[in-house]
């Protein structure tokens, strides 16, 4: 009977010191893991979620569907539910393991889809006709899912996306406004313009590429909705360049993210709405996550404006 006591008292600090990756030998989703995230399953429906740990899931619908899953060390139960979109590299265990932490101590579960290149080579404009599977749609399944394995509220998602994974949100947004309570875009190639004149990608004009999808302005401009991006990232490195993009938005990820920024500003405005679109260019910053996160303060960033000032499950700080 002691020694179970023992257990239970410690069981807590246990907890923390996993999430802090002081305790060996266990699969952490803390900063600068390098092991590869758990591969779990799809089990029963009452199967055990473990909690402070990324695991890899595949979606029961759709097995050949992975995402990674993170519950907080206190249950998932009530709480809000945080999705970290990757870029075209597929870093997905990155934006997993490095915003874990965040996750623990803001009490929020974690979700991070992955869409392969075979399956979504063209998710970052949701997954146009005949280029891929609908990514916005497998997200919606994700979610669906999530919610009902962990109990987190899954009816609105706070979003984030880095490069490719920018490009998915805002049009996630976009095309969903009713499933997003607030969206952090980190350093877009390229943006979907408020333009009903101009053919989806570029603007919001009917495309045959993406059919049945309409979208609302009076709508999509509620979402509050931050745009972060390096101040030295100039480069044009996979970096979308043709006559029409870089005259409707600029030469440069820094450029189209300001622009694109002023322009849902004066749509806002247009409408007689409250602009809700903030913009942030981060001095020393190129386009790289792992240095945003590192030295850029991106973690804090975009926990700050999409969770607020508030205090941590286990510590204080942590806000922008």
């Amino acid at each position: 009977m002691g020694s179970r006591r023992r257990r239970a008292a410690w069981a807590p600090l246990v907890t923390l010191l996993t999430v802090l990756g002081v305790v060996s030998g266990t699969q952490t989703g803390v900063p600068w893991a390098s092991s590869p995230a758990q591969v779990v399953r799809a089990g029963e429906s009452g199967e055990l979620i473990p909690r402070s740990q990324v695991v890899r899931r595949a979606l029961r619908a759709d097995t050949g569907q992975e995402y990674l899953l993170y519950v907080p060390g206190q249950g998932g139960h009530g709480v809000r539910l945080f999705v970290t979109v990757h870029g075209i590299s597929r870093n997905v265990e990155e934006h997993a393991t490095l915003f874990a932490p965040y996750a623990e101590r803001h009490g929020v579960v974690l979700v991070a889809p992955c869409f392969t290149q075979d399956e979504h080579d063209d998710y970052q404009r949701l997954g146009r006709k005949g280029r891929g599977r609908r990514a916005d749609l497998v997200l919606d399944a994700i979610v669906e899912e999530v919610g009902a394995l962990t109990g987190a509220r899954s009816r609105k998602i706070y979003l984030f996306g880095f490069s490719g994974g920018a490009q998915f949100a805002h049009r996630y947004v976009m095309a969903h406004p009713d499933r997003v309570e607030r969206a952090v875009l980190g350093a877009a190639g390229w943006y979907t313009f408020p333009d009903s004149g101009v053919g989806y990608p570029y603007g919001l004009g009917s495309s045959e590429e993406f059919a049945g999808v309409r979208f609302d302005p009076d709508s999509f401009l509620r979402v509050p909705i931050t745009v972060l991006v390096g101040e030295a990232d100039t480069g044009s490195e996979s970096l979308r360049r043709n006559a029409q993009v870089d005259r409707q938005q600029g030469a440069t990820r820094l450029e189209r993210a300001r622009n694109w920024a002023a322009a849902m500003w004066r749509a806002a405005q247009a409408r007689g709405l409250e602009p809700l679109v903030t913009f942030e260019q981060v001095p020393g910053i190129r386009h790289s996550f792992k240095q945003f996160m590192q030295e850029g303060g991106l973690g804090d960033k975009v926990f700050g404006s999409l969770f607020g000032q508030e205090d941590p499950v286990w510590t204080t700080g942590g806000g922008r």
